[in-house]
C-alpha cells in the first residue's frame, strides 16, 4: 500500500515538473514569435549621410616626392691662416656684395715684409738694366746679366708671395648673399680651419629629390613643380626642373631630380623639408570625389550611390566598385562612376547595400553639395 501511495505521488511531482517547464517553453516560444511579428511589422531605419554630385572637372595629375631645400649658393667661411682677428667689417644677416671684406687678420709683419721686398726692387731691376747694357758693350758675361735678371725676377716673385699672404689673411665675400650668425670675435685668436660665419646665396633655392624610374619618361628639364614647406603651410612655391641625373640607383630604382625655386622674398631657407609636386599635362573632364565617399577594403575600394527606386521617392544607398586612380590632399581622381550622380560622402559607415538614407546638412564634416573644380 506504501509502495502505491509512492507511486502515486512520484507520476504527479513528473506530471507538475512538466506542466512547468512546459509553460515556460510555451512562453519563450510565444515572446519570440511576438518578438518577430512586432519587428516584421516595424519600418525599415532610415540613415542620415551627407551627399554630393559628382560633376567633371579638369584635373592635373602630378608625381609626388620629399626633398629638403638647399641656397643656390652657400659655403661657410673659414680662415686659411692663424692669427689675431683685427677687424671685422660684417653684421651677423647683413647682406653683402661680391668680394666684400669681411675680417682681416693681424698683418703687421707680413706688411712689413712686403716693404722690405719692395724697397729692394728697384735697385735690383736697375742691375739687371745695367749688366743688359753692359753685355751689348761686351763689358759684362751673359752670365752675369742672367744672373741680374734672375735676382730681380726673385724679388718680384717675393713680393708677390707675400701679397699672396696677405690676401690670405683677409676674409672676403666670394659672391653676393646674406650673412649667418657671427661665430668669431673682435681680438680672437683665430686657428687655421676656424669657422667664422656662413654665406648663402638665397635668391634662388634649389632642392633635390627621387622619383620612381617608371616615372622617367613623364618628367623632363624646365617642368614645373610645385614644392611646398611646414612653415607655409597656406603657401606653394613654384619652380622648374633643371637637371635629372643620368643614371638610375639600381639598388633602390630612383632617379635623383634637381630643380630650382625662386625666392625673391627670402622666406625659404636652406635645411627646410619640402614636399614636392611635379606637374603633369592637365587631364580634361575627370570624375574627382572627397576621399570621405571612398570605402577602401581588402577587396577593393566602393562608393555609395545615393538613388531611388522606380515609382519610389524614398533614397536608398546602392554599393559601387570603382577604382581609385589617383589621390592629392581631400579629393581623389575615381573612374567607375557616371557624371550627375549623387554619392554620400559620409555616414556610410552603417550602410548595406539597399539601406534607406536621408540628405542631412553636417557643419563638422563640412562637406560641399558640389564638388569643386580643381
Amino acid at each position: 500500500m506504501v509502495n502505491g501511495k509512492r507511486i502515486i505521488w512520484s507520476l504527479l511531482m513528473l506530471v507538475l515538473v512538466v506542466l512547468v517547464f512546459g509553460s515556460v517553453i510555451g512562453f519563450n516560444l510565444f515572446k519570440q514569435k511576438m518578438i518577430g511579428e512586432y519587428m516584421a511589422n516595424q519600418p525599415a531605419p532610415t540613415f542620415p549621410v551627407t551627399t554630393a554630385t559628382v560633376s567633371p572637372v579638369d584635373w592635373i595629375p602630378s608625381i609626388d616626392s620629399i626633398g629638403f631645400i638647399e641656397p643656390y649658393r652657400g659655403v661657410t667661411l673659414k680662415s686659411e691662416a692663424a692669427g689675431l682677428i683685427e677687424t671685422i667689417d660684417f653684421e651677423s644677416g647683413e647682406k653683402v656684395s661680391a668680394d666684400t671684406l669681411l675680417l682681416s687678420l693681424d698683418t703687421d709683419v707680413e706688411r712689413a715684409n712686403l716693404k722690405r721686398s719692395q724697397a729692394s726692387l728697384p735697385a735690383l731691376k736697375a742691375q739687371a738694366h745695367r749688366m743688359e747694357v753692359l753685355l751689348r758693350q761686351n763689358s759684362a758675361s751673359e752670365g752675369q746679366r742672367d744672373e741680374a735678371v734672375a735676382n730681380y725676377e726673385a724679388q718680384v716673385a717675393d713680393v708677390a708671395a707675400q701679397k699672396a699672404t696677405i690676401a690670405r689673411r683677409e676674409i672676403r665675400a666670394p659672391f653676393a648673399g646674406q650673412i649667418g650668425i657671427r661665430q668669431v670675435f673682435l681680438g680672437q685668436y683665430l686657428e687655421a680651419g676656424t669657422e667664422i660665419v656662413r654665406l648663402e646665396d638665397t635668391s634662388t633655392m634649389r632642392i633635390r629629390f627621387t622619383i620612381p624610374q617608371n616615372q622617367l619618361s613623364k618628367i623632363f628639364v624646365d617642368q614645373t613643380i610645385e614644392v611646398q614647406v611646414d612653415a607655409y603651410p597656406e603657401t606653394s612655391f613654384h619652380g622648374k626642373i633643371t637637371t635629372i641625373e643620368p643614371a638610375v640607383n639600381f639598388q633602390s630604382g630612383v632617379v635623383q631630380v634637381q630643380a630650382d625655386v625662386p625666392n625673391e622674398n627670402g622666406v625659404l631657407r636652406s635645411g627646410m623639408f619640402a614636399r614636392v609636386n611635379v606637374i603633369l599635362p592637365t587631364l580634361p573632364q575627370q570624375l574627382v570625389v572627397p576621399q570621405t565617399a571612398v570605402n577602401f577594403t581588402l577587396y577593393g575600394e566602393t562608393i555609395f550611390i545615393a538613388e531611388t527606386r522606380e515609382g519610389d521617392s524614398q533614397l536608398i544607398a546602392t554599393q559601387r566598385t570603382i577604382k581609385v586612380e589617383e589621390r592629392r590632399g581631400d579629393v581623389a581622381r575615381v573612374s567607375g562612376l557616371n557624371p550627375g550622380e549623387t554619392i554620400v560622402t559620409s555616414g556610410q559607415v552603417r550602410l548595406s547595400n539597399g539601406s534607406q538614407i536621408k540628405v542631412v546638412e553636417s557643419d563638422a564634416l563640412n562637406t560641399p553639395a558640389e564638388i569643386p573644380a580643381l
